[in-house]
């Protein structure tokens, strides 16, 4: 018999897991597609998906020098670059937020990132 991190501990007390994945890329049509992806396979398992939330995009700016080791010396046009964010809950569904989070081939241009947390719930 194994262990399930999701299984009663009390008979009053259940444990479950909040998946948060952060998505960002600076390909914003790649990312929207990536959360579509998800959102499509979260509501095929009928697990309950929270977000997308969207946070307004990130504008870098970053100089470019001529020569790498002068910061006095002469500049080419500094690159800008935007970076659009989207985060996302799954709740419960433990093995499925695993296989999106870990098992899934995102597009080398998005960049995720997955934090869980254990909750407790109360039964009834």
């Amino acid at each position: 018999m194994g262990f399930s991190p999701s299984a009663a501990t009390s008979s009053n007390t259940t444990m479950s897991f909040v998946t948060r994945l952060t998505l960002q890329s600076g390909d914003r049509a790649a990312l929207d597609s990536v959360v579509e992806d998800i959102r499509e396979r979260v509501s095929r398992k009928g697990a309950e998906m929270k977000g997308p939330h969207s946070a307004p995009p990130e504008r870098l700016r970053v100089p470019q020098y001529k020569q790498p080791t002068d910061d006095t010396a002469t500049q080419f046009g500094a690159w800008d670059y935007t970076v659009y964010k989207r985060e996302i809950e799954i709740v419960g569904h433990d093995e499925l937020a695993h296989t999106i989070a870990a098992g899934s081939a995102f597009p080398d241009s998005v960049h995720v990132a997955a934090e869980v947390e254990q909750v407790r719930s109360q039964g009834s």
